[in-house]
């Protein structure tokens, strides 16, 4: 595999060099390291990695935002909203049947699936602004197989211990006492896939009647297979994959490298600091020594199984749990917390220049990201607080153009729907503007020139109108066509909507 990290990192070694490090000490042997990423295997054999509980405030933080996101998830498709009569009370519901999507006040149609560019647009630039900020936060703290794996590391310490007794439950034979703790935690695994699975159906179907059908064996065979097949994901990521699918599955690790820059915070060992490093006694002194004591808690906490001081590696999700297991480290052994921690190459290289280090956020590519997040938010509130209830569309018949009639007047045909996105039945009048002399008819009704129409709450109305242009009319067209409006009018409360056409007719 290739480490997308590795130009910054080679970056700062070169630079520690020219300042007058050795090649050949510390910083010249991280450098071979980097460089000697071009010789790794695009794919590794899995190594079952087995992290340490640990306890901070990196810790503490996961456990909320685990316990946040999960609860929205589970939640949200129980939540009700009432939207009248006749009408669907789920807050949040995917409706393909009706083919609208109801998100609490928020109803969207087919022909307004805009509004779920314009949110998806938002969240990558948000995404994007907050990588170039601090790094792969979303990563390490509320991406789906984080939460989850994070859940099903919890399950697994519960059942098997933490990562000691883990390592040498796996190593002895089997046993009645083997089986049980490993039956116990798969099973627990699978109780939670089937709830995730499950969660997710309720998405698109009335929660409590989808499970009342679930629990009745009566729900249509599509709900048992998309949950089934969630449950076989969960469980397959969440409990066996893990890290696999971080490193080989997902492309964001190698997107994210063109996030950073030399001011984007990310969680680093201060080499500056913590170098030369080794065991120390209680007592000893710690001139000529850096602080950092190589016990390896950083490694044993890691999710990923990767050792945060050999630099920034495609693998770190950004957890920070290494920062907690540190800080308990320094603790004990009466050393200033921080060895590892949240910083920028930049400020690195000011350490070892001497400079004192600052935190810079406003930076072009934050400013950039930022104005853009904003002028995309502003469009979308634009458009929503504009947002029409009352949306026609115009179809001119194909095959064929233009039907010209005995008396020698040409008749055109169209097909208008009209969507009714208010909560009540409305009634419409159609007319056309713009074609001097042409007639509008339905040929349901007879022959009439003009007419109203009703239209259902919340429904569409597919009409078939006719424009009928007279032989004089026919004469004034110009190249044998015209462009002209047809208005749809609610009558109750005046709103309008126009959609312009063509009428075609003979060439000239």
């Amino acid at each position: 595999m290739t480490d997308t990290t590795a130009p910054l990192e080679h970056l700062a070694a070169k630079a520690a060099m020219e300042a007058g490090a050795n090649p050949h000490g510390e910083e010249g042997e991280r450098y071979t390291a980097v460089n000697s990423e071009k010789n790794r295997p695009l794919y590794a054999s899995r190594v079952k990695v087995y992290p340490k509980l640990v306890h901070g405030t990196f810790r503490r933080l996961k456990w909320l935002v685990m316990a946040v996101t999960l609860a929205i998830y589970y939640v949200t498709p129980w939540l009700r909203w009432d939207r009248g009569p006749n009408l669907p009370d789920q807050a949040v519901l995917l409706d393909f049947p009706s083919r609208r999507f109801y998100f609490f006040f928020l109803e969207i149609w087919p022909q307004e699936f805009y509004y779920i560019t314009g949110l998806l647009i938002l969240a990558a630039l948000g995404l994007f602004l907050v990588t170039s900020v601090a790094g792969r936060v979303w990563c390490g703290y509320t991406c789906p197989q984080t939460v989850w794996t994070d859940l099903f590391i919890h399950v697994e310490r519960f059942f098997e211990g933490d990562r000691a007794k883990r390592i040498r439950l796996d190593k002895s034979p089997w046993s009645m006492g083997k089986l049980a703790r490993k039956t116990g935690k798969h099973f627990t695994w699978i109780l939670i896939a089937l709830a995730t699975g499950g969660a997710w159906v309720f998405y698109f179907a009335d929660a409590p009647t989808l499970a009342g059908q679930l629990a009745t064996f009566d729900a249509p065979a599509a709900a048992y297979l998309f949950i089934g097949l969630f449950a076989a994901t969960t469980y397959l990521l969440g409990g066996i994959a893990r890290e696999q699918v971080c490193i080989y599955m997902c492309p964001w690790p190698r997107i994210q490298g063109a996030m950073f820059d030399e001011e984007s915070l990310l969680v680093s060992y201060k080499d500056d600091r913590g170098e030369k490093r080794g065991p120390h006694k209680k007592g000893t002194s710690w001139e000529g020594r850096g602080d950092c004591i190589d016990c390896g808690q950083c490694v044993a906490a890691c999710p990923m199984g990767i050792d945060i001081r050999d630099g920034m590696q495609l693998e770190c999700i950004q957890c920070a749990l290494c920062i907690d297991a540190c800080n308990e480290i320094m603790d004990k052994v009466e050393r200033p917390r921080g060895l590892i921690g949240y910083d920028t190459f930049r400020n690195q290289e000011r350490r070892r220049a001497g400079e004192t280090p600052k935190l810079d956020i406003l930076r072009p590519r934050t400013i950039l990201y930022s104005a853009v997040l904003v002028f995309v938010a502003g469009i979308m509130l634009f458009a929503l607080s504009n947002r029409s209830t009352l949306d026609v569309s115009v179809l001119a018949d194909r095959n064929p153009l233009f039907v010209q009639l005995s008396d020698g007047s040409v008749r055109n045909g169209y097909q208008v729907k009209i969507v009714n996105k208010e909560h009540s039945e409305r009634i419409y009048r159609v007319s056309i503007e713009g074609l001097d002399k042409a007639i509008l008819t339905r040929p349901a009704l007879a022959g009439e020139e003009t007419g109203t129409v009703t239209v259902g709450a919340d429904k569409l109305e597919n009409l078939r109108f006719f424009v009928t242009l007279p032989g004089d009319g026919v004469k004034a067209l110009n190249g044998g066509e015209a462009d002209f409006d047809f208005v749809v009018t609610d009558l109750e409360n005046g709103t309008t909507a126009t959609r312009q056409t063509t009428f075609r007719g003979p060439g000239q």
